[in-house]
């Protein structure tokens, strides 16, 4: 069997669209010759850095995202959807202190790096639960099945200069890859990073990968009786 190909996922978990493109990248990862890296980073950074705006920003664009995520919830099978007060949770609540409690786990256990990234997405996008303040942090740690001391360690650190090193690092890295948005995926091939924005692109990275794509839920029939 060949080296399986390096896909590094960078996301924010205010991003509904990295939800999509992480769950996709989940069911494949064991179906697909690959090793799947999750990247946390923060949207925030990238954007500034970048001089992009985001689709909620732009009146037609903000009008298409809600329908596209509408559409996007059906055929992936994600549940997603957008808080009554999107403004207020995207732009001046933000995800900074989430995305600094997520690198926190992820550094010294990431094993939990999967569980806790899909908790809080589910918190902003589906129970509408705030992640901002640490009570939050603590009772999504506790949805996600952290033990207590790495529960407690991990919220001790969010501010830690190590935490927001790892987090500017990741951050740093993804512009590097040319990054403007997320998700913001990239394959290794042939030692050759190919670089792919979005969560709608999974069909050409199978591709380009030689692999199979088999829809958004692989694991289900797509064929009719």
């Amino acid at each position: 069997m060949t080296r399986p190909v390096l896909i590094e996922l960078f996301y924010d978990v205010i991003s509904p669209y990295s939800w999509i493109a992480f769950e996709t990248l989940c069911r494949y990862k064991t179906r697909w010759n690959v090793t799947l890296s999750l990247k946390p980073f923060f949207l925030g950074g990238i954007m500034k850095e970048t001089g992009n705006h985001a689709p909620a920003m732009v009146p037609n664009k903000a009008s298409y995202m809600i329908a596209d995520l509408s559409r996007l919830r059906e055929f992936y099978k994600v549940p997603i959807y957008l808080p009554e007060d999107i403004f207020d949770v995207m732009f001046k609540k933000g995800s900074l202190s989430a995305q600094r409690f997520l690198t926190a786990v992820d550094m010294k256990n990431p094993e939990f790096t999967e569980r806790l990234s899909r908790v809080l997405w589910t918190r902003v996008f589906q129970t509408h639960q705030d992640i901002t303040k640490l009570e939050s942090f603590e009772q999504a740690g506790k949805e996600a099945r952290l033990n207590d001391n790495v529960l407690q360690d991990s919220l001790a650190r969010i501010a830690a200069q190590e935490t927001k090193d790892r987090l500017t690092e990741f951050t740093k890295k993804a512009l590097q890859y040319g990054a403007f948005g997320a998700p913001t995926i990239v394959a290794h091939l042939k030692e050759k990073p190919e670089v792919f924005f979005g969560c709608d692109r999974m069909e050409l990275l199978a591709h380009i990968m030689e692999e199979r794509w088999e829809g958004p839920q692989p694991d289900v029939s797509t064929h009719k009786l």
